[in-house]
């Protein structure tokens, strides 16, 4: 059975442009897949600097995650929050962009940074055991999402650099990691509000702390950048 639970009068949805275009960008769910890529690139920016590394990394996980495994999440979940989507469509869609993501880990794991594979490795089995709910379901929680999105990032952003981790990576790594469990879980809240009709002023609070949550990662991950690339630490 599925439970149409409809997102697009969320905050990260546009409330402009026909309906079609309101769904092809709320799907993407822009700002987690920005957090999230604010995560990788904060790993990559941990170690020596090599620009072309770090824009690699955010090109894998823009990729993999915000098109990807949201795109399969729609179609593969047992929720369908943006409607009845042509499904053969959304899965060539999602396929491509992992396909692209994954060759661009690749190319790296095989050039000097040969750990991306074991990384590669846990985000292909979590992005479609997460999106499409496998095995009944049991990796579609928060431990999986805190994992897959809020540590591994880290992680794959430090070996793209140097094929290493390091004790700043483990610190970045637990702080992204509890970034990412206070996301989810006021997120999952202030969805189960929207869903109820619940009391728009903590509705309100919910939607506020998210949007604080999102411009603080963004912000904080630009100055670590420009702290890092001028060497002021």
């Amino acid at each position: 059975m599925l439970l149409q639970v409809d997102r697009t009068s969320e905050w990260f949805v546009p409330k402009f442009g026909s309906k079609k275009f309101r769904i092809s960008i709320g799907i993407l769910f822009v700002p987690y897949t920005s957090i999230v890529t604010c995560f990788a690139a904060l790993g990559a920016i941990s170690g020596p600097l090599q620009l072309e590394r770090v824009a690699a990394i955010c090109v894998i996980y823009i990729l993999a995650l915000g098109v990807g495994a949201h795109l399969l999440d729609a179609v593969g979940g047992k929720t369908k929050p943006w409607g009845i989507l042509p499904k053969r469509k959304i899965w060539i869609m999602a396929l491509f962009a992992v396909g692209i993501a994954f060759s661009v880990g690749i190319y790296f794991a095989f050039l000097d940074s040969p750990w991306l594979f074991l990384i590669g490795t846990f985000e292909g089995f979590f992005l479609f055991a997460y999106s499409l709910e496998l095995f009944g379901g049991k990796f579609h929680n928060n431990p999986s999402t805190i994992f897959s999105w809020g540590i591994l990032p880290v992680f794959a952003g430090s070996i793209i650099q140097t094929n290493s981790i390091t004790i700043e990576t483990i610190v970045i790594a637990t702080i992204t990691g509890l970034v990412t469990y206070a996301l989810i879980t006021t997120s999952r809240r202030y969805k189960i509000l929207k869903r109820d009709n619940g009391d728009r002023y903590i509705i309100k609070k919910k939607e506020d702390i998210l949007k604080l949550i999102t411009i603080g990662v963004i912000a904080g991950t630009i100055i670590f950048f420009i702290i890092k690339y001028y060497n002021l630490i």
